[in-house]
């Protein structure tokens, strides 16, 4: 089948690697002059490739990992693997040992830095409730309310920056029946689901590059740097433009699906409003020079959002990078440019023992996920027959997540079948 998928982030990469696997003749299409979308390299202008954002991976993230390897990255020397650590600079908070699941979470809560024995018997409680409950919740629940019997210190030293760094969604308003999935598939699928896969390379380097490398390869069709502008359907297929094809796949964001959508003339006013309802949250990254390195590669911060923003900070040095390079993360945050860095500055000279950042570079996703709420409706994949969609927005058990991206681009072409 002639299939163009528009779109060239992890879910329109990982969808026509699998349909050109499948043996269909596929077009990419790309707006943007670098593949990617919300996870690309970004040339610095003093030559140093940064990212647009710092991304984790996890190793509970099977189908990315399997793809990459399909794709020829070696994927052991492109990531850093390293237990679960939500350590802070001060040396407190939890990091997991090298034992089977649960084992290692067992042995984590035990000895958990700084944590009282009332802070670890309740998560304790909580984690044996929320297994026996088969990791299930009322579809409303918040992570707020799922966690309730948690200690203050356990809530803002594992929950928060837990659930931050997955949902990018306060607890107060994600969704708790989509944190405990991730939970779920993390601490309880097997040994190394909760590792933290850090990368050594460029988020170019890492997927994008190779896959693009392999589509050329096999024979696929590569429009980077072409923008669609409308498609139709057309006598029983699909018009992109100015050429016809069989079926059409959607995985550019939703905000520009639902506008091609809109201007094809379908009856698809559901699909459109439930992708058009869906709100965003940022993610920021401070890139900026420190004075030392860090005491490991990666380190949790305490944050408040008024004040401290960050969650988190990386030492690129110790991942590949450049020496002094940190990146410093800020999730879920409104806060302009200029004041996120200036809270950072402060955070890290308080936290960090770094009294003389320099900021190299801060980059702002300002629609970096969509808010993880509870009882959210997502669009399904299926917008009309010959045109699906993919991309961590569409229905799924997951938030916005890499793994999420990539299982909805394999599930759209699997689902690609012959008019």
């Amino acid at each position: 089948m002639k299939t163009a998928v528009i779109g060239a982030g992890w879910a329109g990469l990982a969808c026509a690697v699998e349909a050109t696997r499948l043996g269909h003749a596929v077009t990419l299409f790309e707006a943007a002059h670098m593949p990617g979308g919300r996870a690309r390299r970004v040339d610095h202008m003093h030559g140093m490739a940064l990212d647009n954002g710092q991304h984790i991976l996890i190793g509970a993230y099977t189908a990315t990992l399997k793809l990459m390897r399909e794709v020829g990255v070696d994927v052991e020397k492109a990531l850093h693997r390293l237990p679960l650590s939500l350590r802070f600079a001060d040396g407190g908070g939890l990091k997991l040992p090298r034992l089977p699941a649960p084992l290692d979470l067992l042995a984590g809560i035990f000895t958990a830095r700084g944590w009282t024995w009332p802070d670890k018997s309740s998560l304790l409680r909580t984690a044996v409730g929320w297994r026996l409950g088969g990791f299930r919740c009322a579809p409303e629940t918040t992570v707020a309310t799922l966690c309730t019997g948690l200690t203050p210190r356990v809530m803002h030293e594992l929950i928060e920056p837990l659930c931050v760094s997955a949902l990018n969604t306060p607890v107060a308003q994600s969704s708790g029946e989509v944190f405990l999935r991730v939970l779920q598939d993390a601490l309880f699928s097997g040994s190394g689901g909760a590792d933290l896969l850090l990368p050594r390379v460029d988020l170019g380097a890492l997927f994008p590059d190779a896959a693009v490398a392999w589509l050329t390869k096999h024979g696929a069709t590569l429009r980077v740097g072409t923008r669609v502008r409308a498609i139709a359907p057309e006598a029983g297929q699909w018009r992109v433009d100015d050429e016809t094809f069989n079926q059409v796949i959607l995985a550019c964001a939703p905000w520009d699906a639902a506008r091609l959508v809109r201007a094809s003339g379908l009856p698809a006013d559901r699909w459109c409003e439930t992708t058009e309802a869906l709100r965003f949250e940022a993610i920021a990254t401070v890139y900026a020079r420190g004075a030392s390195k860090l005491a490991e590669p990666m380190l949790a911060l305490r944050s408040d959002p008024a004040t401290a923003p960050a969650q988190f900070v990386f030492d690129r040095s110790q991942l590949g990078g450049p020496d002094g390079v940190l990146a410093l993360v800020v999730s879920a945050n409104e806060a302009s440019r200029e004041v996120l860095e200036q809270q950072v500055i402060a955070q890290a000279a308080t936290q960090l023992g770094q009294a003389s950042l320099e900021i190299i570079q801060t980059v702002v996703e300002k629609r970096a996920t969509f808010a993880c709420t509870p009882a959210l409706a997502r669009p399904p994949m299926r917008i009309a027959p010959g045109l699906q969609a993919c991309g961590d927005y569409t229905e799924g058990p997951y938030p916005a997540t890499l793994e999420g991206a990539v299982l909805s681009g394999l599930a759209a072409a699997k689902a690609s079948t012959a008019p």
